[in-house]
């Protein structure tokens, strides 16, 4: 039976970690004994002149009904967190003719960067773990020559789905089929207005929501008419010195090296009231008010904010060095947008 990378020696790893690598451990020995082998499923990534941000993630997918045109039947939540990962699994990437040998993260997890010269716009290569079948995936490659990109939201702000309350957002998650899930209105006219208007623009969708749930985004933007994009999700589980790990820091941290990898780009940031966003891009503002060209936030209705527990508070950005907008939908954002010069009328 083939054995996964041992995990790196630590000095400080919390026992809850320990412990649910030791069962996810438990797992995958169960699922190879029943005749079952790792995947790679890949996700949209990034890249730029001479790099590129490979994310994946190794599992062992139980095997779920299709139609005819391979989009899956019908999909519980659920299904998406009874896959196996297998943690520090070795992945072969192929891109052109070179191979670079990269190892998964304690969840299976592929996020690194790796050398490569592409052409601007979407391109692909491939992943293979084990010696299986080569897996293709995609990146969008930023040209030299682009300056302007869209960081958006997914939770409450292309998806409704009331996440903030634990167990509506445990419904949404888990119980309800994907097919049911319904877009934000207007917000993928927005998004394909903008990327039209810019051609060549990024664009990333950056959410606290788990990797477990990438598929089944990605057929949710595909199907609703949003343009594609690289996908920026996280982890869910302990982290090896936390309970929990920090949405607001994901976040953060990625609109932080997007600024370091993009010095040239001006990102239009996307959120809603309804969580953290409107705090994360004010932090992120203040940092780098050079790669913000605005700010859009979404109002939540008066029975979503029930829903999902509230709004956050929203400063006042009067004075703000950035334009900020906000509006219930994506039609009265692209509205404001145009109020304020970012969007051609």
């Amino acid at each position: 039976m083939p054995e996964t990378a041992a995990p790196p020696a630590s000095t400080k790893v919390l026992w809850l970690a320990r412990l649910e690598y030791r069962f996810h451990a438990w797992r995958e020995r169960r699922a190879r004994r029943r005749g079952q082998k790792p995947t790679v499923t890949p996700f949209p990534g990034y890249a730029g002149p001479g790099w590129v941000r490979v994310l994946g993630r190794v599992m062992i997918v139980p095997p779920g009904k299709q139609t005819e045109s391979g989009e899956y039947a019908s999909v519980r939540g659920w299904r998406s967190f009874v896959a196996v990962p297998i943690g520090y699994a070795q992945v072969t990437v192929r891109i052109g003719d070179v191979e670079h040998v990269v190892v998964a993260d304690r969840g299976g997890v592929i996020d690194t960067r790796l050398p490569a010269d592409l052409e601007p716009g979407w391109q692909t290569f491939t992943m293979t773990v084990e010696g299986g079948e080569p897996v293709e995936t995609r990146v969008f490659v930023v040209g030299p020559d682009i300056r302007f990109g869209i960081v958006s939201d997914v939770d409450d702000t292309v998806m409704v789905t009331a996440l903030p309350r634990p167990l509506l957002a445990a419904w949404n998650s888990f119980v309800v089929d994907e097919h049911a899930r319904q877009p934000v209105p207007g917000m993928a006219v927005l998004l394909e207005r903008v990327v039209r208007d810019n051609p060549g623009a990024p664009v990333v969708y950056l959410s606290t929501g788990a990797w477990n749930i990438a598929p089944t985004l990605i057929r949710f933007l595909r199907r609703h008419l949003f343009p594609p994009g690289a996908l920026l999700l996280t982890d869910w589980g302990p982290t090896h010195d936390r309970w929990f790990r920090s949405g607001k820091g994901h976040k953060l941290s990625n609109l932080r090296r997007l600024a370091q990898e993009f010095p040239q780009v001006k990102w239009l940031l996307i959120g809603d009231d309804g969580q953290h966003d409107d705090e994360i891009y004010t932090t992120f503002t203040d940092e780098h008010p050079e790669n913000v060209v605005a700010v859009a936030i979404r109002r939540l209705s008066a029975t979503e904010a029930v829903l999902a527990g509230g709004r956050t508070a929203v400063n006042d950005h009067a004075a703000a060095a950035v334009p900020w907008v906000s509006d219930s939908d994506g039609a009265g954002i692209l509205e404001r947008l145009e109020d304020v010069g970012v969007v051609e009328r």
